[in-house]
Order: C-alpha cells, then structure tokens, then sequence
C-alpha cells in the first residue's frame, strides 16, 4: 500500500460515514440473515453478532473518532547527528499488510478496517461464517468509499475461508503477510501460531479476577462485581473469578449476601474449598482446570485468600494477562497488587468493563493485546504502526 496523504484518507473516511448512515436497512437486513441462522444456544457468541441503530450509531462514531485523530504515519521518533556526520532520524512506519481473524463480531469489520487503513496498512478480514452477510455489506460500503475517493478496493479485503483454507492460507498466503491479529478463544490462537508464517500479536482471552481486600468498601465492591459480571457477558473484559480475603469485616455475611446478589441476577456459582464452608449449598469448583477458564457465561467462581501476596500468586497462575482489579481503600496495598499481578490493565475500585479503547481514551481498537511486543493492552491507532530509520549520508564509509 502506497503511502496516502491524510487528506486521501480522511476523505475517504468521510464517504464511509456516509454510506453507513445511509445504508442502514441494507446493513439491517444482511444482519437479520446472519442472525435467522444462528444457533441461538451460544449467548455470549449471538450477543457478539447483533447489529441494530445503536451499533451502527457507534460503527459511524468509530469511523470519526479514527478521522479526527493525528495520522499515526511519518512521526519522529528520534533524531541525532552522528560524530561521523550520519544524520539518523527514526520515524513510524506501517506494518505493511495486517491480517485479523476474528468472530461474530460486524463492527470489528469497522474498526479493525479504519484502523488499518488510516495507518496505511492493508488489511484482511476473515471473519466468521456467523457474520458473512453482514461483514459482505460492510466491506461492500468500504469498496464503495474507497471507488469514490479513485482508491483500488484491495486495501480493505474479505476472506471467505473455512478451516482448511485457512490452515493452508497461513502457511503459503497467496500475499506478504506482516503481521497477523487472532481475535478469538484459545483454540483460535493456538491455530493460528501452529500455522502462520510471520508475526502473530495474540489478542488474549480475559478470564478476569477480581479480588476484594480487607479494607475494602463492601458496597462499592457489590456494585463493580456486579457491573463486570452481568453488563456483558459476551466481552472479553468480563469478570470470571472472584478472590475474598477471608480477614474482610463480617466476612460470613458477606459471602452470603455476594452469592445471594449474584444469584439474583442470574449468576451460576462454583465455590472453593474454604468458600464451601459458609456457601455450603454452592458447587465446588469440579477442577482446577477451572480457574483458568474465561467462561463467556453468567457463571462465576468465588474463592478466598488469607493475604493479599496469595490474591496475586493465584492471579498470575490463572488469568488470561488481560485485566485483574482489586477493591480496597488502602493505596499502598493497592501500588503493590497493581505492580505484581502481570495483566495489561489492572484497577483500583474500578470494573474491568474500562480495559476497551475507546473508554481508555485510544479510540476505536484493533484488539487488546495481551502480548508484551510490540504492545500490550488496547490496539489503537498509534499502536498500528512499526517504525523506519531515515540515515542521510555525504559518502560515509564503515572502516
């Protein structure tokens, strides 16, 4: 992909809104296909695929927000003159052509495309079987913005593959391939590092703890339990594990009156052991298997600790890296739970429902990267680029 101006994309940019706005029923019914022909037994997988006027009010709010940001392109890094006279200057760069495999989800399709495309990177789409109508229309409204703006349309591609053309797609892609973004469940990134052939930056699971301290503020804790819980159980900043320290002020009662709020709200319970002995009616968690499961599910497991230290060691043991949040109102215990557990977003009093681009101030996302290189936590626009060394020379010759 050839280096555009920001004014070329932003142009196009501008059609894309358009046409979303104006094409809304074609969107809608492409989206009611999709949906007809789902089975709707996987809750979390049927939530993911939906599309009404409030997605494509935030599909279209995406696209303006990646358009008013600064193109991440041509930015210095750095800049220094050598003693030998070298001029050496380090600017952002694209990728080249990124490739995202992901599911369900049609307003990735949005994201993930303007993303790349205001980077200047192509971009490949291979989205699920579940969404093909829908992702067809979308990536029709881009082709058209592109066609209106004089682009060639392969800068924003679809991929209609199955498995298996996928699986060979990977080892010999038919195009160079930079770099490649699984969005998925731990099936899907373990098939795609077996087969791809350049990097792979994992968009990881959540499985998310949360762990309420003895010096927690218990109704604070109930309502952000609550919240990461049950708001949306389809996303991957959901909560899956809840730790107590067993030292918490009334502690019985309080174990009592989380599991009666959760089931309440159509929470399922798996207990530990210790946690058993007061929620004596409660399953055990059957394995510890379990512990490592990000459930996508109004399911939920409670367990205890004696000390804040065993909250991180059981942290860092079974989470997914991605989000961990610990209630308390001691900042220092907080400083050291939030230095210790190894996840790419971990919180004060707060739900886990924030680890998502545009409510952390990045805007639209490619992902959340749980991956230490080249960045962890939300994909944005900045993160969507590598970087080039400019060297200006008058004959310079190593000696």
């Amino acid at each position: 992909m050839k280096l555009l101006t920001t004014d070329i994309k932003n142009n196009v940019l501008d059609s894309m809104v358009r046409i979303l706005n104006e094409n809304r029923t074609e969107l809608l019914q492409a989206n009611t296909k999709d949906l007809e022909l789902f089975n709707k037994d996987d809750q979390a997988l049927y939530e993911r695929l939906i599309v009404d006027d409030k997605k494509i009010d935030e599909m279209i709010a995406a696209v303006n927000k990646v358009r008013s940001q600064e193109d991440p392109v041509g930015k210095e890094i750095s800049t220094q003159d050598l003693p030998n006279g070298l001029h050496v200057t380090n600017k952002t760069a694209p990728f080249g052509t990124i490739m995202i495999i992901y599911e369900s989800r049609p307003d990735v399709t949005i994201e993930a495309a303007v993303l790349a495309f205001k980077a200047n990177n192509t971009i490949l789409l291979k989205g699920g079987k579940e969404a093909l109508h829908s992702n067809t229309v979308l990536v029709d409204f881009w082709h058209r913005a592109l066609e209106e703006n004089n682009l060639p349309t392969d800068y924003i591609q679809l991929l209609n593959m199955n498995r298996e053309e996928t699986q060979a797609f990977l080892k010999n892609p038919e195009q160079k391939l930079d770099l490649i973004v699984p969005r998925g469940g731990e099936r899907l990134i373990a098939f795609v590092k077996e087969h791809a052939k350049c990097a792979v930056l994992v968009s990881g699971r959540g499985n998310n703890f949360l762990y309420v301290d003895e010096n927690a503020d218990w109704e604070m804790s109930l309502k952000v339990i609550l919240n990461a819980k049950t708001a949306k159980i389809s996303a991957c900043n959901a909560l899956d594990k809840i730790l107590i320290h067993t030292d918490i002020e009334d502690y019985s009662q309080k174990m009592v009156d989380l599991a009666n709020i959760l089931k309440t709200n159509g929470v399922s319970l798996l207990v530990d052991e210790d946690a058993k002995k007061v929620l004596k009616d409660e399953p055990l968690i059957p394995d510890p298997s379990v512990w490592k499961e990000e459930f996508l599910a109004m399911k939920c497991c409670i367990g205890t600790v004696n000390k804040t230290d065993e909250a991180i060691a059981t942290i860092n043991e079974h989470s997914g890296g991605h989000s961990a949040t610990i209630m308390t109102t001691n900042k220092d215990t907080a400083q050291h739970f939030m230095e210790q557990v190894d996840c790419a977003a971990v919180y004060q009093n707060a739900s886990t429902r924030f680890t998502d681009g545009g409510q952390m101030g990045v805007g639209a996302e490619l992902a959340i990267s749980t991956d230490k290189l080249h960045h962890r936590g939300p994909l944005g626009l900045n993160e969507l680029v590598t970087n080039k060394y400019y060297i200006f020379g008058e004959g310079q010759i190593r000696a």
